[in-house]
């Protein structure tokens, strides 16, 4: 059961192009293991930038960062550990 929406920002629908991305890289699941803030952060930062080129970079940016599993935004990130 997904639990109840937090969020204070502009939630951010995934885009197909990104939903294919993670689902040809096989990273859904990493993706969705991330902290809906998270999530959202990273849709809103691709889909923000103007050129194709731009938003290629953000997305391999993303994946790379969910691929290693330890990086938020260029940033530490270690997840919470459930139990």
């Amino acid at each position: 059961m997904e639990k109840p929406n937090r969020l204070k920002r502009e939630l951010h629908p995934m885009p197909d192009f990104v939903r294919a991305a993670l689902t040809a890289k096989k990273l859904t699941a990493a993706y969705d293991a991330r902290p809906p803030y998270q999530r959202n952060d990273y849709i809103g930062w691709i889909t923000r930038a103007k050129l194709p080129a731009t938003q290629q970079k953000r997305l391999d940016q993303m994946l790379e960062e969910l691929a290693r599993g330890d990086v938020y935004m260029k940033m530490a990130y270690r997840a919470k550990r459930r139990y």
